[in-house]
């Protein structure tokens, strides 16, 4: 996946794949987490940003989603 602007200047790698490039073998990142660190390099509290569906609340990042601290801490070295 590719991230550019909002903090992430340069094209970044995270992770390895496996020879072929088929599958993550480091680094993985849940979609979840994904969502959610999105959303925190737009400014935004995953953790708040709710709607009501099928008359239960629920998170953008669902309640398992948390922001991916590695992959925000490497995108602003490259930024230094």
């Amino acid at each position: 996946m590719w991230m550019a602007g909002n903090g992430v200047k340069c094209g970044i790698a995270y992770g390895k794949t496996n020879d072929y490039g088929f599958e993550a073998v480091d680094g993985r990142v849940h979609v979840h987490d994904w969502h959610a660190t999105i959303m925190h390099l737009l400014g935004l509290d995953h953790e708040k940003q709710t709607f009501r569906y099928a008359g239960r609340d629920m998170r953008l990042a669902d309640a398992c989603g948390n922001v991916v601290k590695a992959l925000v801490n490497q995108a602003s070295q490259q930024l230094a």
